[in-house]
Formats: C-alpha cells, structure tokens, sequence
C-alpha cells in the first residue's frame, strides 16, 4: 500500500491521536474518581451517624453522674430558680434550633448555587469552545484561499 499523504496530514493525524488519547484518559480518570464518589459519600454519612450516636451517649452519661448525685443528697433547688432556668434553657434551646435549620437551609441552598454555578460554567465553556472552533476554522479557511490566490498568481 501506498502512503499518499503529505507530512503535513500524518503530522496533523499524530497530533490528533495524541489529543484523543490524552482525552480518553483524562475521561478515564474522570470516570474513576465518580465510581467511588458513592462510598466516600456513604462513609461521610457513617461517621457523622457515629459522631452523632457518640455525642448523644456523651451528653446521657455526663449529666446521668451529677443527676445521680444530686438524688443521693437530697439537694434541693429553690422553685422559682428552677423555673425560671428551665425557661430559659428552653428559650436558648428553640432559639439554637431555630439558628441551626436557618444555617442548615442556608448551606443547601448555597451547595444547590454552586451545582448550578458549575452547569452554567460548562455551558459557557462549550459556547467559548464553539466559538473558538468557529473561529480557527474561518481562519484557516481564509488563510488557505489566501494561499491558493497567491500560488495561482
């Protein structure tokens, strides 16, 4: 068989292999980082359910020791200084709860921003990439007329 290209199409073909090779592994990569993303998320997940169940075992066992105590002694606290701090303590707790869903809704809403930031990002990169492969090939078009008008001359 006869190679009838010029050094210019076999340079421009290895050029492009090389691109499309270096593309399949960077997908390859790409690809391989989403296969696990499903197991680090569920292992997240595991730990801060532990961390969770650890803290809440935490909490029981620290205050179980001076309730404990306080039952053993008889120590009694007057009324009003009692009512007057569970009040309190159930204000302060509605008021962190109330703070902790406006963060937690407000930390969604931002992680739902930013995965809409990125969808408009490669939008915008395939419209600049179009436009630029637009480009070059006018470009190109016009440099080879251009070309052929002064041989012809």
């Amino acid at each position: 068989m006869v190679d009838t290209k010029t050094g210019d199409e076999r340079t421009t073909n290895r050029a492009n292999e090389a691109l499309d090779t270096i593309r399949e592994n960077v997908v390859k990569v790409i690809d391989e980082i989403g296969k696990v993303q499903p197991q680090y998320n569920q292992s997240i997940a595991n730990l801060q359910l532990e961390y969770i169940r650890t803290m809440k075992s935490t909490v029981q066992t620290v205050f179980s020791a001076p309730k404990d105590f306080s039952g053993n002694t008889n120590i009694t606290i007057p009324g009003t200084f009692k009512e007057q701090f569970i009040g309190q303590a159930n204000e302060f707790t509605g008021d962190l709860l109330r703070t902790l869903g406006t963060n937690n809704q407000l930390t969604i809403n931002a992680l739902e921003a930013a995965r809409e930031n990125l969808k408009i990002f490669g939008r915008t990169f395939d419209a600049i990439t179009e436009f630029n492969t637009n480009t070059m090939k006018f470009w190109t078009s016009f440099y080879s007329a251009q070309q052929q008008q002064l041989f012809k001359q």
